[in-house]
């Protein structure tokens, strides 16, 4: 079980890495969990420190999901994975994943997981991740709800996976994307509440006014 464990920590310890309370503290003097939603996502640096260390989070959230999984099970210390190589990617991507959500290097607070799990589909399953993409951005232009962006590109990722999967739903990596989806939208559950209230903050390129 010694590559599983190391599969699980590698991706946690990547996925970790809070790159928007970082960029915020190194460029700003900002602790982005003190302003705004108070989460360590793109979306949140983004408004609350604006578009230049917003995209740089976002950039950095995603790299983070994709590079262990891209890297890691071709390095001999997970060569030994039991069910190979795509199980292995498959657990360096979810530890990621859980890495960005609960980060010990932030007091286990971190953002929604939405910009890591796509960089793992990335990694794993570039056409589920072209239609995240796809759903996202058109979803984000026509309401301007990141939050009802990441839900609708989560179910269009799991049924891009469904389509491409052939009938074998008992792969790991349609097994990941079904529960990434999960995660991200219970995350996502007090978004969801302000959307059905009417009360949810609709996305704005200009930074947040109250903003440090």
């Amino acid at each position: 079980m010694l590559p599983v464990a190391a599969a699980v920590v590698a991706g946690y310890l990547g996925g970790a890495l809070p790159f928007g309370l970082w960029l915020g503290r190194l460029c700003a003097g900002v602790d982005v969990r003190e302003h705004g939603s108070r989460n360590l996502g793109a979306t949140n640096v983004y408004r609350v420190l604006g578009p230049r260390l917003g995209i740089a989070t976002l950039l950095l959230d995603v790299l983070k999901g994709a590079l262990p999984t891209w890297l890691l099970p071709g390095l001999p210390p997970f060569t030994g994975f039991p069910g190979g190589s795509e199980a292995c990617a498959v657990t360096v991507g979810v530890g990621a994943v859980a890495g960005h959500v609960w980060s010990c290097f932030a007091g286990f607070r971190g953002g929604r997981g939405v910009a890591t799990t796509a960089g793992v589909l990335l990694a794993l399953a570039p056409a589920a991740f072209g239609a995240f993409l796809a759903v996202f951005v058109l979803t984000v232009a026509v309401t301007r709800y990141v939050s009802l962006g990441s839900v609708l590109g989560s179910l269009a990722f799991v049924a891009a996976l469904a389509l491409g999967s052939g009938g074998r739903f008992a792969r790991p990596v349609f097994v990941m994307g079904v529960a990434l989806a999960a995660l991200v939208i219970v995350r996502h559950r007090d978004n969801l509440g302000r959307l059905a209230r009417g009360e949810e903050r609709r996305f704005s390129f200009r930074r947040s006014s109250g903003s440090p």
